[in-house]
């Protein structure tokens, strides 16, 4: 049973990876995620075992990038003192930032919520404001490996593409 269209076989998933890949760079949707399951979609449709090799590939590159993208991050900003607590309390505040300022609302409330929080724990603007910056900075490195995650993923289905 095909799920696509005749002849849109490769650019479905072609759009999807891509939509994934902007994902990654407008936190809007989980961009690996939705990457990988253009890839799925590709190698369900495309059939043999070339296609779901290239599919394992893949999915062993998300993982890879979903652990990377936490494990690193995470251990600098419990390094600097900032709490798991805060970062969830500052998406929260970025999800709020949203409604309130279109745009650039979630950033905005997100760095407010980190200051605010580490304001409130340390009393020291000095700190607060040095943890705020790890946190941004870790946030950076988190989307840098995810897009780079993401890259790797396109590739590997595009040489997956050439191969069948």
């Amino acid at each position: 049973m095909n799920l696509l269209p005749e002849g849109t076989d490769v650019w479905v998933p072609a759009i999807l990876i891509l939509v994934g890949i902007v994902g990654i760079v407008v936190p809007v949707i989980p961009g690996l995620l939705v990457a990988v399951l253009g890839v799925l979609l590709w190698a369900y449709e495309t059939g043999g075992a070339t296609a779901w090799t290239f599919f394992f590939v893949c999915l062993a590159i998300y993982l890879a990038g979903v652990a990377v993208q936490f494990l690193i991050p995470g251990r600098r900003l419990r390094r600097q003192g900032v709490k798991t607590s805060t970062l969830l309390l500052a998406v929260l505040l970025g999800i709020v930032g949203m409604f309130v300022i279109p745009v650039v609302g979630f950033f905005v409330g997100f760095v407010l919520g980190i200051y605010l929080v580490e304001h409130g724990r340390s009393r020291d603007r000095a700190q607060a404001w040095s943890r705020t910056k790890h946190a941004l900075k870790a946030i950076a490195l988190s989307m840098g490996i995810e897009l780079c995650a993401g890259l790797a993923i396109a590739t590997t289905w595009v040489i997956g593409v050439l191969a069948t």
